[in-house]
């Protein structure tokens, strides 16, 4: 099965923080004419809130609105709902509240990307953590590209806007310079802040950050200087004072008591990661995606979901040893289950987490405590939390921040539909060509290619499952005197396949047997009794005439087994009477060599 972004694949940007744009995938598209522009603008500068057809209606006439203006009005909308259509986003633009709404994600439009950075930077400036939160507002500053939305400033509405986002910079501005200030970064504000006060001249904070960095880098006389021009500005324009406070650090400054920026702190990144794969293969598509979703900050919590054997954890682990860069503070894998695959105590895996982090373990009776201190250091941090085999959503929340720029990689086979906010990516079997590469990986690719349909038969019959090609190359790696034809026929009779497909501590039907104790006994009898259908992939309509029961019971009991990971729906056919179901190929096998160890089966609707 393919893997399914949670992301919609309308590829939109639009930035208002310099010139107005709009692009879908490469493509820049036509905004029209002026008129159409102004609406597009004020839309953007609000979105996802409905903007009233008044301001919209002044933003484009100002204060002399035709009669027709209305009527103008849903034209220039109706065109630009047009252009949305075309790049396969027609219902973004909507009416509503007596207003139109543009809706958009934060990756869509700069603005509510910069608002989001600024705010986690704001965060963790607050929580103690200057290192994120001045790389946070760096990110969020990167973002502009100029005055915004200068060549549209002949609007008052649309420079009254332009003017709000201008402040949101400055603003964003000075968090930067006092989080680059704690870490002893001096010199780089000194020269940006030096910039800024040309245009913002009355701004006390930023005058402060100033006086701060040329202070801390040996330019006491330059710090004394910006604040004598600031107070004889102040007393020409205004008629007003320095603020007590910065009169303060004028004085400090003045007397030579002031303390000079910190020092830049030394972190010591920790990793606690399973050593990669030396033949990891293939998944190039899902590592990228993998990659982007937690490198991106909009994201911190992502899921790989799919059956026993798929390959997510070798997948978890190779993409988290990929990202040592993005994660400074330490990567972390806690696996969920116990050796023998029953779940573990909350308890110890909680107290894993925190002896990471160098913190007390949970008090007896006081877990709720614990997790808040973690998930409260965790978003101080920039760490990536890698939770192996997670048996259901309430083993993950406790361990999942609230906010900065760390994250959290889960693996579980089934699919966590309740964790909110979780970008989940389903693990598909290897693709021929992946299958054949580990398979020549482990057993040379001369002996692959001297016999290639034996080959083939071998990886088909595993269902070309991770853990089943590779527990077959291992070994074939050991036993180089048996021909592929040989061990492809000893795979040919259901009975064996599992307990071939083991090699030292690769064993299959272990590995199967484990995620069996998941499910309930019904649902165990319901899986045992489809593994005895015709193929593994059969539609509701097949299942229910050869189980003998009604079909929507069994409907509902194969979508909770789709939940629980046992279950996958291998197309993506939408009409009730088409969709098929089809039985993971390990699942399926072990259904099959099980139920002759089982007595009578309860009826398929039952539980």
């Amino acid at each position: 099965m393919e893997a399914q972004p949670a992301r919609p694949q309308v590829t939109l940007r639009f930035t208002v923080l310099g010139p107005l744009t709009a692009r879908c995938g490469g493509t820049s598209l036509s905004l029209g004419p002026l008129k159409q522009r102004l609406v597009l603008a004020m839309l953007l500068c609000s979105p996802n809130r409905a903007v009233p057809v008044s301001t919209l209606t002044e933003a484009v006439w100002e204060d002399a609105p035709p009669r027709t203006a209305r009527k103008n009005l849903q034209v220039y909308v109706s065109t630009l709902r047009g252009i949305l259509a075309d790049a396969g986003a027609g219902d973004r633009l909507t009416h509503q509240a007596g207003g139109y709404h543009l809706s958009l994600r934060p990756d869509e439009v700069d603005v509510l990307r910069f608002n989001e950075l600024a705010r986690a930077g704001r965060s963790a400036a607050g929580q103690g953590a200057p290192a994120a939160a001045a790389r946070l507002l760096r990110r969020a500053l990167d973002l502009w590209q100029g005055p915004p939305l200068a060549e549209l400033s002949g609007s008052p509405a649309v420079a009254a806007e332009a003017g709000r986002l201008e402040a949101r910079r400055v603003q964003a501005h000075e968090d930067w310079a006092e989080a680059e200030l704690a870490l002893g970064n001096a010199g780089d504000v000194a020269d940006v802040t030096a910039e800024l006060t040309e245009t913002h001249p009355l701004r006390e904070r930023l005058i402060a950050a100033q006086m701060n960095a040329l202070y801390a880098t040996g330019r006491q006389t330059e710090a004394l200087a910006v604040y004598d021009g600031l107070r004889q500005r102040l007393a020409a324009e205004l008629g007003l004072e320095p603020s007590p406070p910065l009169a303060a650090l004028y004085r400090s400054m003045l007397s030579g008591d002031c303390a000079p920026a910190g020092a830049r702190p030394q972190r010591t990144a920790r990793c606690l990661l399973p050593a990669d794969l030396p033949d990891f293969t293939g998944r190039r598509e899902l590592v990228e995606e993998l990659t982007d979703v937690l490198t991106g900050g909009w994201c911190r919590l992502a899921a790989l979901t799919g059956p026993v054997g798929v390959g997510k954890t070798a997948l978890a682990v190779h993409g988290a040893h990929r990202l040592a860069r993005r994660f400074p503070d330490g990567r972390l894998l806690v696996r969920m289950r116990a050796d023998d695959g029953a779940r573990r105590p909350a308890r110890d895996v909680l107290a894993e987490a925190l002896r990471f982090a160098g913190l007390p373990e949970p008090r007896p009776g006081h877990p709720e405590e614990a997790a808040a201190r973690w998930r409260e250091w965790l978003a101080q941090h920039r760490v990536l939390l890698v939770l192996d085999d997670a048996a259901d959503e309430a083993a993950v929340r406790p361990l999942v921040p609230d906010g900065g720029e760390s994250a959290v990689l889960v693996t579980a086979r089934c699919r966590l539909a309740g964790l909110a906010g979780a970008y989940r990516l389903d693990v598909p079997p290897f693709t021929r060509g992946e299958a054949l590469e580990l398979l020549g990986r482990l057993i040379g690719p001369s002996r692959v290619c001297g016999d290639p349909t034996a080959a083939d038969t071998i990886l088909a019959t595993a269902g070309r499952q991770p853990l089943a090609v590779r527990a077959a190359g291992l070994k074939l790696a050991v036993l180089r005197h048996l021909p592929l034809r040989e061990f492809a026929a000893r795979l040919s009779a259901p009975e064996a396949l599992l307990d071939e497909l083991a090699a030292g501590d690769v064993d299959v039907r272990r590995r199967v047997a484990e995620s069996w104790r998941d499910l309930s006994e019904a649902n165990g009898a319901l899986l045992r009794r489809l593994g005895a259908l015709s193929g593994p992939v059969f539609t509701l309509h097949q299942a229910s005439t050869a189980l003998r029961c009604d079909a929507e019971p069994l409907r509902r009991r194969l979508e909770a087994l789709i939940d629980a990971g046992a279950l996958s729906v291998p197309d993506v056919e939408v009409t009730a009477h088409a969709v098929r179901y089809e039985l993971p190929c390990l699942t399926r096998l072990y259904a099959v060599t099980s139920s002759a160890h089982t007595g009578s089966e309860p009826s398929a609707a039952a539980g």
